[in-house]
Protein backbone atom coordinates (compact mmCIF):
# COMPACT_ATOMS: atom_id res chain seq x y z
CA UNK A 1 0.00 0.00 0.00
CA UNK A 2 1.42 3.15 -0.99
CA UNK A 3 2.13 6.10 1.44
CA UNK A 4 -0.55 8.10 0.08
CA UNK A 5 -3.05 5.58 0.38
CA UNK A 6 -3.03 4.42 4.02
CA UNK A 7 -6.07 5.54 6.12
CA UNK A 8 -6.16 7.00 9.57
CA UNK A 9 -8.22 5.54 12.18
CA UNK A 10 -9.34 7.15 15.61
CA UNK A 11 -11.87 5.31 18.25
CA UNK A 12 -13.98 8.27 19.82
CA UNK A 13 -16.19 6.36 22.54
CA UNK A 14 -19.91 7.44 23.67
CA UNK A 15 -19.15 9.82 25.90
CA UNK A 16 -16.03 11.55 25.06
CA UNK A 17 -16.55 15.47 25.55
CA UNK A 18 -16.78 17.47 22.03
CA UNK A 19 -13.56 19.23 22.61
CA UNK A 20 -11.93 15.94 22.57
CA UNK A 21 -12.88 14.85 19.42
CA UNK A 22 -12.50 18.16 17.78
CA UNK A 23 -8.88 17.54 19.05
CA UNK A 24 -8.13 14.10 17.57
CA UNK A 25 -10.10 15.12 13.92
CA UNK A 26 -7.64 18.57 13.72
CA UNK A 27 -5.05 16.14 14.93
CA UNK A 28 -5.81 13.51 11.68
CA UNK A 29 -6.37 16.43 9.41
CA UNK A 30 -3.02 18.29 9.97
CA UNK A 31 -0.88 14.99 9.28
CA UNK A 32 -2.80 13.98 6.51
CA UNK A 33 -0.92 14.65 3.28
CA UNK A 34 -2.33 17.56 1.11
CA UNK A 35 -3.24 16.53 -2.49
CA UNK A 36 -2.74 19.28 -5.37
CA UNK A 37 -5.57 18.40 -7.49
CA UNK A 38 -5.04 21.91 -9.59
CA UNK A 39 -3.06 19.84 -11.66
CA UNK A 40 -6.15 17.62 -12.49
CA UNK A 41 -7.80 21.17 -13.55
CA UNK A 42 -9.03 21.58 -17.47
CA UNK A 43 -7.62 18.42 -18.46
CA UNK A 44 -10.90 16.71 -19.18
CA UNK A 45 -11.55 17.33 -22.89
CA UNK A 46 -15.27 16.75 -24.03
CA UNK A 47 -18.17 18.56 -25.90
CA UNK A 48 -20.66 17.81 -23.26
CA UNK A 49 -21.97 20.54 -20.92
CA UNK A 50 -21.45 19.75 -17.87
CA UNK A 51 -24.10 21.69 -16.64
CA UNK A 52 -26.05 20.35 -18.71
CA UNK A 53 -24.90 16.84 -17.97
CA UNK A 54 -25.44 17.47 -14.49
CA UNK A 55 -29.02 18.55 -15.15
CA UNK A 56 -29.78 15.10 -17.49
CA UNK A 57 -28.17 13.02 -14.67
CA UNK A 58 -30.52 14.85 -11.81
CA UNK A 59 -33.84 13.97 -13.90
CA UNK A 60 -33.34 10.75 -14.49
CA UNK A 61 -34.32 10.08 -10.81
CA UNK A 62 -37.57 11.98 -11.40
Amino acid sequence: MAKEDQIMVTIIKKGTPKEEIKKRVNEIVSKSPKRDIMKYAGKLKTDIDPLEYQKQMRDEWE
